[in-house]
């Protein structure tokens, strides 16, 4: 157990309630240790947790190696296991990710020896006729099939994490929003909007958009320069009426995003996004999160390349998340940041930056990671 310092408000305060906030919460609350989350709004999730496709990735993309690949893979197992224990509402449905083109065909063979060398070994490589029989709705010339890819009730996922978390003397604070952070000795001192401070011996920085942000009065005394942030839009549109689908379909990744794919919730009702919109905008409050209805037409010409039976005017504007990225458009896609203490030069400090899919699949295995850099 640790102990409370002297003149510390708490132990340790994790920054972001979020999927990754909370999983940080919960690993280090199992480990004995109390913390306290600050989440700036009233409901935990409110932003990023909550503005994705739901799915639980199998690993298949990323650079063999990368946080991306290890925390996918890994977490992936953690995350089916964990919500098979606590109730949380999941299904294995498996992914089509499909070659509209005869020249992507190459694409998907290189696809499974990357998730291969990444440790997913279950793909399989199916031609179109195969893929017929599985969804004959489905165009396409061939298509890699993963059975271990599924979706997730997030939000039901964040309460199961919360419920943990309290159940082992942990808490979440709503509407305590964090403006900056400084030291004072050996505490860390959490300047609040409201004007009241906080002081910490340990602090994790898991608060998505805005961790740049509260770090900045720490900068001249970091080891690390500070990421870059950039920002990328995903609208998501819903499709009135059922889908004949009953698996996820991916087409073929794409810059920036794994393109405009189908994803089915836990009612079967579809969805179809994200696309990659990158926004000019130079802070979080800026943001516009109404989807883009001008980009419709754009979502109807890349579904319809794997469904070309989809109907005119089936489409609604659903919702839209944003991406916190730590490279600019038109740079090679980035991995997680986990800047640990020794990273920073700040002893007790782990702030994440650049965690956009896959992370709500990582979450628990980042946990663990920030869990084992505070050790040391």
């Amino acid at each position: 157990m640790v102990h409370l310092i002297s003149g510390a408000d708490a132990d340790t305060v994790v920054i972001g309630a979020g999927v990754v906030g909370l999983a940080v919460a919960r690993e280090l609350a199992v480990a004995g240790t109390r913390v306290m989350v600050l989440e700036q709004h009233s409901n935990i999730g409110a932003e990023t947790s909550s503005r994705n496709s739901q799915v639980i990735h199998a690993g298949l993309y990323y650079p063999t190696g990368s946080l991306k690949a290890q925390c996918c893979v890994k977490g992936k197992h953690l995350l089916y296991e964990f919500c098979a224990r606590h109730g949380v509402d999941h299904q294995r449905l498996g992914k089509l990710i499909v070659a509209t083109d005869k020249a992507q065909l190459p694409d998907l063979v290189r696809l499974q020896a990357q998730a291969t060398a990444n440790g997913v070994d279950d793909l399989v490589l199916m031609d179109a006729r195969e893929v017929h029989q599985l969804e004959p709705e489905l165009f396409c010339e061939g298509a890699l099939y993963s059975p271990s890819t599924g979706i997730v009730d997030s939000h039901g996922l964040m309460m199961a994490l919360q419920g943990s978390l309290e159940a082992r003397g942990g808490e979440v604070v709503l509407r305590a929003r964090v403006e900056r952070v400084e030291q004072s000795g050996a505490l860390f001192c959490l300047q609040m909007a409201d004007g009241f401070q906080l002081t910490c011996r340990q602090l994790v920085v898991a608060c998505g958009l805005y961790g740049v942000d509260v770090l900045k009065a720490l900068a001249p005394r970091l080891k690390t320069k500070l990421p870059s942030r950039y920002y990328a839009k995903g609208n998501y549109f819903a499709h009135d009426g059922r889908v004949p689908f009953s698996h996820l379909v991916y087409p073929v990744p794409e810059p920036g995003g794994l393109g405009v794919h189908l994803t089915l919730d836990l009612g079967g009702q579809g969805r179809f996004g994200p696309d990659v919109e990158w926004l000019e905008v130079t802070s979080p409050e800026e943001i516009d999160y109404g989807v883009s209805q001008v980009r419709l037409e754009r979502f109807y010409n890349a579904i319809r390349r794997y469904w070309p039976d989809l109907e005119a005017g089936s489409l609604r504007p659903d919702y839209t998340g944003v991406r916190p990225k730590v490279v600019p458009e038109g740079a090679p896609a980035a991995d997680f940041q986990v800047l640990s203490p020794t990273d920073l030069g700040i002893e007790g400090l782990v702030a994440f930056a650049g965690i956009e899919s896959p992370g709500l699949t990582a979450a628990l295995s980042l946990a663990q990671l920030a869990a084992d850099a505070l050790k040391t």
